[in-house]
């Protein structure tokens, strides 16, 4: 593309700004945005009201602007803005770590930027862990159609594609297995299940350092749903075999598949768990990765090669570690809002459901999705989601469809009629477009 081209598709978007996940010449400019609220989105430009469908990128958990969350976030900005957290701790962090310690019954915190970093530092964990043992195992397992971020090592144990293909020479080898992906009334799951977890356990019989996953709920790749009693046949493989379990819980974390948790929905005990997203009910950026005590103790050493060298600057801000004291307690004072939400889901999926372009629906929690039957390139890069995202805005709701993948992830605050209207939405677009 030459130059004087180039500024023919620039010209609409702001001179400064590179946007993520964004092709500037086949997408639309940026919308601005003036204020939030709840789980309504003003743009600055035509002054319109959208209902935030995705939780701007999954992490809006609460709604926009939520008073408390920011009363205390202005708080501790008063007392404590930020310190280095390898020579001082802070009460912030201190009470974070013993209530999801509490929480998830893994001892140990270790403090990030975001899910990608937290899910790092859990592969870089459980590497170390097998050398600080004089075990110099290095396979690591992961499944099809994972995304788990987009540092390397993230990029590595997610799938291989179009995102990461520049860098493929510079990822590590990765083992993977069948990701046995089923919805409502899906008659295969069992045999899909039996597939995928033979395949696991032929491939553990290599001695292997993490086998990681998400569990219940693969999001950027398609919001692809498995049975928890497949997850927690897993990690009883993983267990049998002597691996360690790592689950990337950076979307699934803090009520979206319908408990506080999804690895306590599926029953199972990982080793090591990444969370981000909605930790801090979307207010400021920080990834935990928590882990066993086990695995906490082999980094103990007079030795200075079985330290974990690794860190961030804003390692346990503790700005971030208030919104997240915050946001917990909102979820520990209203539970019902993410134990109820799948009931709310499926009182409204009935009209799509009967619409013959309509398949394979899932709903596990406080997602809903579904895919749309398209004659070729089923998938991310099918352009009917830019078209359906574009009808969607014009109607009032923002959502950002995985390419024929349709699918409402809303924060918790979402009203019963704002839901309401969300289907509706997208229902009308469906009749259109058919």
């Amino acid at each position: 593309m030459t130059d004087q081209n180039s500024e023919h598709f620039l010209k609409n978007w702001h001179p400064n700004i590179w946007p993520p996940f964004t092709q500037i010449k086949t997408s639309n400019p940026q919308l601005e945005v003036s204020h939030a609220k709840d789980a309504i989105i003003y743009t600055k430009n035509s002054n319109q009201e959208l209902i935030d469908g995705i939780s701007s990128w999954w992490v809006t958990l609460h709604g926009h602007s939520n008073e408390y969350i920011a009363k205390e976030i202005a708080k501790q900005a008063q007392e404590l803005e930020q310190i280095i957290f390898a020579d001082f701790l802070h009460p912030q962090a201190k009470k974070l770590s013993e209530r999801l310690s509490k929480i998830t019954n893994l001892d140990r915190l270790f403090f990030s930027d975001n899910g990608s970093t937290a899910v790092e530092v859990a592969l870089k964990i459980a590497y170390q862990w097998w050398q600080n043992k004089n075990d110099k195992r290095n396979q690591i397992i992961a499944f099809e159609g994972a995304y788990h971020g987009d540092t390397f090592g993230a990029m590595s144990v997610g799938e291989r594609n179009i995102f990461n293909e520049s860098f493929e020479s510079l990822m590590f080898p990765v083992q993977r297995v069948q990701w046995p992906s089923t919805w409502i009334d899906d008659d295969q799951v069992y045999n899909k299940e039996a597939i995928a977890l033979k395949e696991l356990e032929n491939l553990l019989q290599i001695p292997t350092a993490a086998v990681i996953l998400e569990p219940l709920i693969q999001g950027a790749g398609g919001m692809n749903m498995v049975r928890p009693e497949f997850i927690k046949k897993v990690a009883n493989l993983v267990k049998q075999y002597d691996s360690l379990l790592i689950a990337d819980e950076v979307l699934t974390g803090f009520g979206r598949t319908g408990s506080l948790f999804a690895f306590q929905k599926a029953e199972i005990d990982p080793d090591l768990i990444a969370i981000s997203k909605g930790l801090t009910g979307g207010f400021l950026p920080m990834g935990v990765t928590l882990a066993k005590e086990e695995v906490f103790k082999k980094f103990i050493s007079n030795s200075p090669l079985k330290t974990f060298w690794h860190g961030h600057s804003f390692t346990a801000n503790p700005l971030g570690c208030a919104a997240a004291n915050a946001s917990l307690d909102l979820l520990e004072n209203e539970p019902d809002k993410y134990l109820k939400f799948e009931c709310r889901h499926l009182e409204q999926i009935n009209k799509i459901k009967k619409l013959s372009h309509v398949e394979k629906i899932r709903i596990c929690g406080t997602i809903s999705a579904f895919e749309l039957k398209v004659e070729k390139n089923s998938g991310y890069f099918n352009d009917i989601g830019k078209k359906i995202k574009a009808l969607s805005i014009e109607k009032g709701l923002f959502i950002r469809p995985l390419g024929n993948v349709i699918y409402l992830l809303p924060p918790l605050c979402i009203t019963e009629k704002q839901l309401e209207r969300s289907y509706d939405i997208i229902y009308q677009i469906l009749l259109d477009i058919n």
